[in-house]
């Protein structure tokens, strides 16, 4: 049986204190089912622990698919979100999947915190899995490995590009831009053809999801690596 951690945000606004932001749901239901599935053990945790708030854009008919709605729907689940365990709680426990999720709201409090570098160095560097989708791919910025430099340089890496902040009306609203920031880093940035359409790319132990659309596919292609446990460590 396998042990999955799943961090959410707890940020319910942006900066400017306008809008609102969060979890962006199906960035979490599509792995959590899937692992439940497998009868997989899953924890749901995020930086403070407790309540992790969902984006109400993620909630919208065109995009509340059948299974991020069930769950929803759910008092069994959304009292998980409402009592997530803290990355303090956890820091110490041992997962073979570390899988950031996204939504607005992570970057806020995933690219900064000390704990989560900590949790993701030990992970990548002990050849685990680690994934993030959208925004999560953030909490992958400020990584460094022990010898010192960024643990996604050189990696084949995607994440939500600009263009698709434009699209989603947040350019403005946002506090950095990750497409960019993830460049900086020294990053092989790989995008869809098409803005907000599926895209996942996995680079050994590392996989990452484009957009909310990446959201099934990235699932599937956690647990079938997960399943082979063939990772090569790259340093």
């Amino acid at each position: 049986m396998k042990n999955i951690l799943l961090i959410v945000t707890n940020i319910d606004r942006y900066a400017s204190g306008h809008l609102k932001t969060g979890l962006w749901l199906s960035e979490l239901t599509h792995i959590y089912q899937s692992a439940k599935i497998k009868e997989w053990a899953v924890t749901i945790a995020s930086p403070k622990g407790g309540n992790t708030p969902v984006d109400p854009e993620s909630l919208k008919p065109l995009v509340l698919d059948t299974i991020s709605k069930k769950y929803y729907e759910s008092p069994e689940f959304m009292n998980e979100l409402a009592h997530t365990r803290s990355l303090d709680e956890i820091k110490d426990e041992s997962f073979d999947c570390i899988y950031l999720t996204g939504g607005h709201g992570t970057m806020y409090d995933f690219p900064d915190n000390v704990t989560l570098q900590e949790i993701l160095r030990n992970q990548y560097e002990n050849n685990k899995m680690v994934a993030a989708i959208c925004h999560g791919v953030g909490g992958l910025l400020n990584v460094r490995l022990s010898n010192g430099e960024y643990m996604i340089k050189g990696r084949n890496i995607t994440g939500f590009d600009w263009f698709e902040e434009t699209l989603a009306r947040r350019k403005n609203e946002v506090p950095f831009n990750l497409e960019a920031a993830l460049k900086e880093r020294g990053v092989h940035y790989k995008k869809a053809l098409i803005p907000m359409t599926s895209n996942v790319v996995a680079d050994g132990n590392l996989i990452t999801g484009q957009n909310p659309f990446s959201s099934k596919e990235m699932a599937k292609v956690v647990v079938s690596e997960l399943e082979k446990e063939t990772f090569s460590l790259r340093t």
